[in-house]
Order: structure tokens, then sequence, then C-alpha cells
């Protein structure tokens, strides 16, 4: 479910908050995300316009986010790899990600918050069958490495 909340949520506003300024120069395949699921989700132009004013209003926030993430992620990785790596440093540069990640969630669930109502009924319940669609794809590839995902 996260990884879906991630995807859905996640790309969708990082397509933006990254590049809400289409002169800004976005790199190959920058934005097919957002393209996609507003394909997906028969946005019309206007929703479109009032959702990409959300997402510029708080693209300051998600760009720090990002880079926080990026930075603890890359602190983990710089962990587990150190030469004299142990499991008390691991674990927390481990417990940052993990914050940074909870911050993150927050942040998504404002922004649901905010972008809902302005999808139709018909549209929120496209957006839960993608997240189930993802969900299910996350699912079978845990099933296929022998993994079982936790309900």
């Amino acid at each position: 479910m996260a990884m879906a909340a991630a995807i859905l949520v996640g790309g969708f506003t990082s397509a933006l908050a990254q590049n809400t300024d289409s002169s800004a120069g976005a790199g190959p395949g920058h934005g097919k995300m957002l393209h996609r699921l507003a394909q997906k989700l028969n946005l019309t132009d206007d929703q479109k316009k009032q959702i990409k004013a959300v997402l510029v209003a708080d693209k300051g926030a998600l760009k720090g986010l990002f880079s926080q993430l990026h930075e603890a992620r890359q602190n983990l990785r710089e962990a587990i790899q150190a030469s004299d790596a142990n499991e008390a440093a691991v674990r927390a540069a481990s417990a940052k990600v993990a914050g940074v990640e909870a911050d993150f969630a927050v942040e998504r669930m404002k922004l649901y918050g905010r972008i809902a109502p302005i999808l139709t009924d018909e549209q929120r319940r496209k957006l839960a069958d993608f997240e189930q669609q993802v969900d299910n794809l996350a699912g079978g590839a845990m099933a296929r490495s022998g993994e079982t995902p936790a309900n």
C-alpha cells in the first residue's frame, strides 16, 4: 500500500513538484506518470489546472522532502557499506530514512486531501482501482521471489 501511495501521489506530485514550469527543461520521460494518470482519470483541463496549482503551492515542501529522503537513503547506504559498519550505525541511519518517509507520507496525505475534492467520484474510484493494480503487481512480484506480502 505504501508503494502504491508513493507511486500515485508521490509520483503524481513529484512530476509537477520537480517541474511545474514547462520551460524548466525536463529530461526524457519526465512527467509521463502524470500524463498517463491524467489520461487514465480523464482529467479535464480545469482539473489539471487546479491540481497543478495545489502542487505548485506545495513545491517547496515536496522538493525539500525529496532531498531529505535522497540524503537519508544515501547515508544509510554509506553506513551499510562502511568498513567499520555496525548494527547501531545502520539502525540509526535506517531510522532517519523511516522518519523522512513518515514525513513524506504525511505530506502525501495532505496533498491527497486537497486533490481528492477536485476529482469526481468516478475518478476517485479509478484511482483506487489503479492503486489496487499496483498493490497486486507488487504482491505478485513478491510471490514470484518467494516473499509473502504482509496484509
